[in-house]
């Protein structure tokens, strides 16, 4: 299979998202996570002169990175620096009341993830940050640090599905009476003893994915821009969202089936009373997944899941 992509960041779900998504050509349309481009790319490919792109970004590095790919798109392309949380503002500044199609692919970047300086990943020693947006305050260093030990339990509980979360939250706390927690490395070593001695995934899979969802609330910013994505639909508009492990998807399937629900009583009366008019529905009632050899040739889409909903 053709690999699309770069060395910034390979997408996922490539055409699928697109043959879904771009369905009018003259239309306006916004990419919630621009990376390394290729989907707003592909977008820009599809449309016409009249049509219209609006990529956004927290990380400069990404927008610096796409300005030298995406230029020759002209005025077909505008792009914005900032957290999609803000989608609102940002469809605001650029003049747009309602757009045809938004994508918000939830990943983070192959660039930031393989950035040693960046400190995302368990497998390069290096300061702990896992900021998306480097100019925000709070990183992992001081959420290691000065987070209780009750708080680091839940967190990696509920956003790592740690099992161990308990006891590595113990550790760390035990151990930073000592010293700060400086290093990517010093934090895996923590989390190993917590660990069996044969596990079959790396032990720190789980809590680095914690640490990075509370750090840039992750999860908080997804619900908050799916209502306003869909707000900013116009009919026959779609919303597409990809998403990379279970706590994201449960929350984008939640919210797609809210929205997609006329009726919203309580359940047990005899009829309805709310008056609920239907405005959007499911496109794709079960997510759409990599086909094999896509997985074969790109490891990190093999938990990427896309689902689709549609404003009518």
């Amino acid at each position: 299979m053709e690999i699309i992509g770069n060395d910034y960041h390979v997408p996922v779900l490539y055409y699928e998202t697109l043959d879904n998504l771009v369905l009018n050509p003259d239309g306006i349309y916004i990419d919630c996570t621009l990376g390394g481009g290729s989907h707003s790319e592909g977008i820009l490919q599809r449309l016409s002169y009249k049509g219209m792109l609006i990529s956004i970004d927290q990380d400069i590095n990404a927008i610096e990175y796409c300005k030298k790919r995406l230029e020759k798109y002209g005025r077909k392309w505008k792009v914005f620096n900032g957290n999609f949380e803000t989608i609102d503002t940002i469809a605001y500044m650029a003049a747009v009341d309602k757009v045809d199609g938004i994508l918000m692919d939830i990943g983070v970047s192959s660039k930031q993830l393989d950035d040693p300086e960046r400190g995302f990943s368990y497998r390069y020693d290096t300061k702990l940050d896992m900021r998306m947006n480097q100019n925000q305050k709070i990183s992992a260093y001081e959420l290691v640090n000065t987070y209780s030990e009750e708080k680091l339990t839940k967190i990696l509980f509920e956003y790592g599905e740690e099992r161990f979360a308990k006891k590595i939250a113990k550790l760390i706390c035990e151990k930073r009476k000592e010293k700060n927690i400086e290093s990517t490395f010093e934090l895996v070593e923590l989390i190993k003893r917590a660990y069996p001695e044969r596990a079959s995934k790396h032990p720190a899979k789980k809590t680095f994915q914690a640490i990075r969802i509370e750090v840039n609330r992750e999860l908080e910013v997804l619900d908050t821009t799916i209502d306003k994505a869909a707000n900013l639909l116009k009919k026959g508009g779609r919303l597409a969202v990809i998403t990379f492990h279970s706590l994201e998807d449960r929350m984008v399937k939640n919210k797609f089936k809210d929205l997609a629900t006329v009726c919203k009583c309580p359940e047990g009366l005899p009829i309805c009373v709310c008056g609920g008019v239907e405005k959007f529905k499911l496109v794709t009632k079960k997510p759409i997944i990599p086909v094999e050899d896509e997985i074969k040739s790109n490891n990190r889409s093999h938990s990427s899941k896309l689902r689709i909903i549609e404003r009518i």
